[in-house]
């Protein structure tokens, strides 16, 4: 069965830092493309960043450039989200994903109707 577990999300400062991590089982993530959507209430679910198979390709939402970095680590089977400078505004459910993709550096559009392998979430407060 394929499984994707979020954990690193929790309550942090304004301009604080935090580092999700998505670990997957039952299946090999050197066979997909990963990305990290987030949502609100009563909003839909966005893209924020998304990364090519073999890791070299990445694309970043507009709001989160210069301040996020998403990596893969293939060997642990993890995807992460190292997030700086936090602000109010990314206060979110933060979601992983995978798409099995035969193609190693395509990232495609990083829109959630792309990925059909999602994660519980878990929730960022940016808050004082």
């Amino acid at each position: 069965q394929l499984q994707l577990v979020e954990s690193g999300g929790g309550l942090v400062q304004p301009g604080g830092s935090l580092r999700l991590s998505c670990v997957a089982s039952g299946f090999t993530l050197d066979y997909y493309r990963l990305g990290w959507f987030r949502q609100v209430p009563g909003k839909e679910r966005e893209g924020v960043s998304c990364i090519s198979r073999s890791g070299s390709n990445t694309n970043y939402a507009d709001s989160v450039k210069g301040r996020f970095t998403i990596s893969r680590d293939n060997a642990k089977n993890t995807a992460y989200l190292q997030m700086n400078s936090l602000k109010p505004e990314d206060t979110a459910v933060y979601y992983c994903a995978a798409l099995r993709s035969a193609m190693l550096s395509t990232i495609g559009g990083c829109r959630p109707d792309e990925y059909d392998n999602w994660g519980q979430g878990t929730q960022v407060t940016v808050s004082t």
